[in-house]
């Protein structure tokens, strides 16, 4: 199927008018149930790992590239992604993007061998770039400017954090109830519904101006982001000094380099360089890259530390953060409340540091940890907080954007968070594991996915107690970094 960029003359009024529908809410639901179903497959098979180890036979390694084949191609294709629904039509790339996330999760549900799913997992990744943008765009080109446009973005906040923080517990319950091929496999039936609404009650939205894709800054920027996000998780095989990481490492960054080179001198270029010269955009998104740097973290282990530490099973452990998955919905819902009141940057520097004083409490976990005191409490308040400083920062980001820059930004805001996301966890996991185990001063991936291998499973505490006091101080620099950085509230006289 080929799409054509779409022209359009109209003013900007006519178009906003021509996106939104009599039924809003409908396509903010269907918008969020897309994004729902591409961040819960961010975490949902850390649970599963062990089975699909036994099943498929994979290594340490194939089971790390289970989980970042789809990261990597989520983050390396998000801006491509987001430019794509502003030329091509959001309707468009939400239904491309969700079709091929739909059918990939077919392939690697009924996979034979590991490299099935691991393909399979990258093309989700794939469609998960198309589908992510896009659904930004329709939530914020369905609802007028104002109030009611700050709920629905906080309502797609809430949805995209509870869909990582969810991971978990659905995970575990299809694991338990019936096998590992079921966290795939369940994304069909949901991907059809959603395909179906959007057919129904979604309107295309173009806002293309006749203009080609900008083909060699879209090979570059995928190239860069994605080589950059393959080093970043090559890390916790090889570790930050091995000179293949380096050399990894360095290479995503001279793509990048060359990307900003390029778009300097195009003349309809993917993404316009103008648009980080506004303040808004440029802290709002450097922030979401902080606050996800934590909080994807956050699931990974808290998960890791009630099953290897506590003894929980998966299906325990994914009940057991249920409460912090209700907090991240209730702190990003309360932040439109507020935020009238305090001013979006308040609001923002508010949750970062209500986060920060979480994941400091979260710090002090210990090997005989409580419900009550290691998980339910510190769990709660890290993502109320989280939920909180994330709505003020995508509704900053998104209302600079210019109409035809929406899908772009938008694309901007999901590589933030996810890029942040990759890279907080493979610092992290870096930084537990140097701490884990004074004996050999490492804990390998597979010892997180499979404990039975550790002599005493205590050693991994320190290592995660660490883990959990790095976030709290990126937190707390995220906080200042708002302060300093994003434009301050303007004053009404009177």
């Amino acid at each position: 199927m080929t799409f054509m960029p779409q022209t359009d003359s109209a003013t900007s009024a006519s178009l906003a008018s021509s996106i939104r529908t009599p039924r809003p809410w409908l396509v903010v639901l269907t918008a969020c149930a897309g994004q729902f179903l591409v961040v819960l497959d961010v975490s949902v098979v850390n649970v599963a790992l062990p089975s699909m180890r036994t099943d498929l036979g994979l290594s340490a390694f194939g089971l790390q590239w289970v989980l970042s084949a789809y990261s990597i191609a989520f983050a390396g294709f998000m801006l491509l992604g987001g430019r794509a629904a502003d030329l091509y039509g959001r309707k468009a790339m939400f239904l491309l993007g969700l079709g091929l996330f739909t059918a990939a999760s077919v392939v690697g549900g009924l996979a034979p061998e590991g490299q099935y799913l691991i393909g399979a997992r990258a093309v989700q990744g794939l469609g998960a770039a198309l589908v992510s943008p896009a659904t930004l765009t329709l939530v914020t080109g369905a609802v007028a400017a104002g109030p009611a446009r700050t709920r629905a973005i906080a309502t797609w906040t809430a949805v995209g954090a509870a869909g990582g923080a969810a991971g978990g517990f659905v995970g575990g319950v299809l694991v338990d109830l019936l096998s590992w091929r079921w966290v795939l496999l369940i994304n069909v039936p949901i991907g059809v519904l959603v395909l179906a609404a959007a057919l129904l009650w979604l309107r295309e939205g173009a806002t293309g101006t006749g203009r080609r894709l900008d083909l060699p800054g879209a090979v570059l920027v995928t190239g860069g982001l994605a080589t950059l996000a393959y080093g970043i998780v090559q890390t916790e095989e090889a570790g930050w000094t091995d000179p293949a990481t380096l050399l990894t490492l360095l290479g995503g960054l001279a793509l990048l380099a060359v990307f900003v080179a390029v778009e300097a001198r195009t003349a309809a270029p993917l993404m316009p360089l103008k648009i980080f010269r506004n303040r808004a955009v440029s802290a709002a998104n450097a922030a979401i890259l902080l606050c996800g740097s934590s909080s994807f973290g956050m699931w990974f282990f808290m998960t890791v530390y009630a099953q290897n530490v506590l003894g929980y099973t998966p299906i325990q452990a994914g009940l057991a953060l249920v409460p912090s998955s209700l907090s991240v919905i209730l702190g990003s819902k309360l932040a439109p409340r507020l935020m009238p009141v305090l001013g979006a940057r308040n609001v923002a520097v508010t949750g970062a540091l209500i986060g920060a004083a979480g994941f400091a409490w979260q710090s002090t976990l210990t090997a005989d940890g409580t419900f009550l005191g290691t998980i339910l409490g510190p769990g709660v308040v890290m993502m109320a907080g989280i939920g909180l400083a994330t709505t003020p920062l995508a509704t900053l980001a998104t209302s600079h954007a210019e109409p035809g820059d929406a899908g772009l930004v938008s694309g901007l805001v999901n590589t933030s968070r996810t890029m942040g996301g990759a890279l907080g966890l493979s610092v992290l996991s870096t930084v537990a594991a140097a701490v884990a185990t004074p004996t050999s001063g490492y804990v390998a991936f597979e010892d997180y996915v499979d404990p039975a291998s550790l002599a005493s499973q205590a050693y991994l505490v320190p290592g995660y107690a660490m883990a959990f006091r790095v976030s709290a101080g990126v937190l707390v620099a995220a906080s200042v970094l708002m302060l300093l950085w994003l434009p301050k509230p303007v004053r009404r006289a009177g």
